[in-house]
């Protein structure tokens, strides 16, 4: 390719900054869903299940978008495509403070993910102009979860005063600020206009199989430990924790994670694929199952502590499989495409559960379940990376 790979060394503040404010506008959905969640059930008495369904609308529209961009990555601008995504984020987020139509909150939703969905693929395309991608999303993982952890101090606030509309409208002024830092991000496309049958090539490769262990590792992964998010207020509110404690909670488990992506980002060039990458997703399931099976406000805040600190290990570390695999960045754009369509489904199922046996018990377990598997499937593509072996031919 003729673009230069990585940025220079005087360009790597802007540059990680830049990846920061990408991600953390990219995952704002992701992370804060949960407090909307609440907030529509108090308001408007919606149903789990109409709850779960708006969850996964969002995670379907994310994965649309990543898979309708994925082919084209080689084509792409990372910062043009993080300003229209915010554009459209903020739209999104404003006009659903504006109405309690279960439709029309649902169309705000699918916009609203589409948006998520394209600032996410803008974070692996710049990722992927590193010579250590995984180190760029853990830097970017770590401002990301600092930021987060303020916000989750000031939205369950917000809520208390203003109710479900004010925090909408909050979100909608974060992703705005967000939006004008990832601004920061690389210009240019990763191919050049005479590369054009250069990226036509990457479009059409075929991930392989071993492109499938990562999106099939990726998939179990999240469907496992994501499944319970959207409801994760109400299971805390289910114990006797309230939105604005459990939202401490949640800014010292992310203060916790950050330090441990921040680790993970100076380690990463070091480490082994196989090994840390299983310690993490069995640590993330003990902790789904965790969250789901304490009774005491104390016990929450511990498992809750150990599940964002391992969920925001084990995904950069699954993503630097999937850059090992496919350098392009197509490959990591698919498996974020994965986990968004696998966390759709677990959303889904979470309400069903959740409705049929008037409790979330059960979900917590189901997750560890699936974060074993992801490492049975996972596994012999990481030995043979730790070895040294070609990915084209197993031994």
């Amino acid at each position: 390719m003729n673009a230069e790979k990585a940025p220079k060394p005087r360009a790597l503040l802007p540059f990680f900054l830049g990846i920061g404010a990408a991600s953390a506008a990219a995952h704002v959905g992701n992370n804060f869903t949960t407090y909307l969640v609440g907030g529509l059930i108090d308001r408007f008495g919606f149903t789990p299940i109409q709850m779960g369904a708006w969850s996964m609308v969002e995670t379907l529209a994310y994965a649309a978008a990543m898979f309708l961009v994925a082919p084209r990555v080689a084509s792409i601008s990372p910062r043009a495509l993080a300003l229209a995504a915010s554009i459209l984020v903020v739209a999104a987020q404003c006009a659903s403070s504006l109405t309690g139509a279960y439709p029309l909150l649902m169309v705000g939703r699918i916009a609203a993910g589409f948006g998520f969905g394209l600032l996410n693929t803008a974070v692996n395309l710049s990722a992927a102009r590193m010579d250590y991608p995984a180190r760029a999303i853990s830097a970017g993982l770590a401002l990301q979860t600092l930021l987060f952890a303020f916000v989750n101090l000031g939205l369950p606030m917000i809520g208390r005063d203003h109710g479900v509309a004010g925090m909408f409208l909050a979100l909608g002024g974060l992703s705005l600020v967000l939006g004008l830092g990832a601004l920061m991000l690389p210009s240019g496309a990763i191919t050049k206009a005479d590369d054009a049958g250069e990226a036509r090539a990457i479009a059409a490769k075929p991930i392989g199989a071993d492109g499938t262990r990562v999106l099939a590792a990726m998939a179990l992964f999240a469907f496992g430990s994501l499944a319970i998010w959207p409801f994760m207020e109400r299971a805390a509110h289910a114990i006797a924790i309230d939105a604005v404690t459990f939202g401490q909670f949640v800014s010292i488990a992310t203060i916790l994670s950050a330090g441990s992506n921040l680790i993970l980002a100076i380690v990463a060039s070091r480490l082994k694929r196989s090994w840390p990458l299983a310690f993490a997703l069995i640590a993330c399931g003990t902790a789904c199952a965790l969250l789901t099976t304490v009774q005491t406000p104390f016990a929450f805040a511990a498992a809750i502590s150990l599940y964002q600190v391992t969920w925001f290990m084990t995904y950069p570390l699954i993503l630097g499989v999937g850059f090992a695999v496919d350098p392009s960045g197509r490959l990591a754009v698919m498996t974020t495409g994965t986990w968004l369509l696998a966390q759709s489904l677990g959303s889904l199922g979470a309400g069903i559960i959740a409705q049929a046996y008037d409790g979330y018990t059960a979900i917590g377990p189901i997750g560890l379940v699936f974060c074993v598997a992801a490492i049975f499937v996972v596994w012999p593509l990481t030995r043979r990376i730790d070895r040294g072996l070609s990915l084209a031919n197993p031994a």
